[in-house]
């Protein structure tokens, strides 16, 4: 399975990075488990409706992250990718924390997907 990242997710990356240092480690766990079961998968993730796509965007709600101790996958991290099931292709476009952003940024996702 290929897993691309935009380059707006990268730059949320490096900017969550400074914030909560062990953000590299707890998602390359997280690839792993989206390259295992890449659809979605209540409580943990749902499909983003109301889109008008044909593709599958997922977001994921509950992440584990170690710099934020006794909190687990309640950490309020949130990651929003593009499942491509004739592809085996996964795209990562958003990465965020609840406190900075209440809900995804769906203009970014019509942008490059619609």
């Amino acid at each position: 399975m290929i897993i691309e990242e935009l380059p707006e997710y990268l730059a949320d990356l490096k900017a969550l990075l400074k914030k909560y240092r062990s953000l590299d480690q707890d998602m390359a766990i997280l690839r792993k488990v989206i390259q295992v079961s890449p659809d979605a998968r209540p409580p943990f993730s749902y499909r983003i409706s109301d889109l008008g796509l044909q593709d599958c965007v997922i977001k994921v709600k509950k992440i584990a992250c170690r710099s934020l101790p006794g909190r687990g996958v309640q950490s309020g991290l949130r990651l929003v990718y593009a499942w491509f099931e004739t592809e085996q292709r996964v795209v990562m476009v958003q990465l965020y924390h609840k406190s900075d952003q209440e809900l995804e940024d769906r203009a970014r996702i019509l942008r490059y997907f619609s």
